[in-house]
């Protein structure tokens, strides 16, 4: 199987469960992760902690086969204000890339760029009031071809293993679901 490549954006402001469990996840499965600090580097969670990125933003020019996008605000905004980040995940996106995004993410960053046009998604409560081009779900993670949305941080370890399964496959999924000794 060939190697996934991911991208992982923080700003600060970000919900750090819904960044950390993606970051360790995916790495346990294998898959080649980079985050990218969006605001600079290193940058504060929205509960006060710091994470360096392993690169900023416009210091990445790589192709990915998938962008992260964790929820938390001012993080979502933040990274709904960043061009670069925007053009990183429309990049993706265009390229039927895997584009995921949690909590605020869905309703502040994916839903403005057109991403969840026609497309049953989720997020955080209150985040889709203003969805009309897209169909809101109260399911914890929802897939709709390359869009994967979720809830929350209590929703983190499935929306990983979402992303995992849909690079990977159901068994890479559930080797980490597993390991990992989540709730069945």
């Amino acid at each position: 199987m060939a190697n996934k490549r991911a991208a992982l954006l923080l700003a600060d402001g970000f919900e750090e469960v819904e960044a950390v469990t993606p970051i360790d996840l995916l790495r346990r499965a294998g898959i080649e992760l980079v985050t990218l600090g969006v605001t600079g580097n290193p940058v504060t969670g929205g509960h006060d902690i710091i994470i360096h990125a392993d690169r900023k933003i416009d210091d990445f020019d790589s192709e990915v086969d998938a962008v992260i996008v964790p929820g938390g605000m001012p993080g979502a905004a933040n990274i709904a204000a960043s061009d670069s980040a925007v053009e990183l995940i429309e990049k993706v996106f265009k390229k039927n890339g895997l584009v995921a995004a949690i909590c605020a993410a869905p309703g502040v960053v994916l839903y403005p760029l057109g991403i969840l046009d026609k497309r049953r998604a989720t997020c955080f409560p209150g985040f889709e009031k203003e969805w009309t081009k897209a169909t809101f779900s109260e399911e914890r993670v929802v897939i709709d071809g390359n869009v994967i949305t979720s809830r929350g941080a209590g929703t983190a370890a499935e929306f990983t293993e979402a992303i995992i399964a849909w690079l990977l496959g159901d068994k890479a999924a559930a080797d980490i679901h597993s390991r990992t000794l989540q709730k069945d």
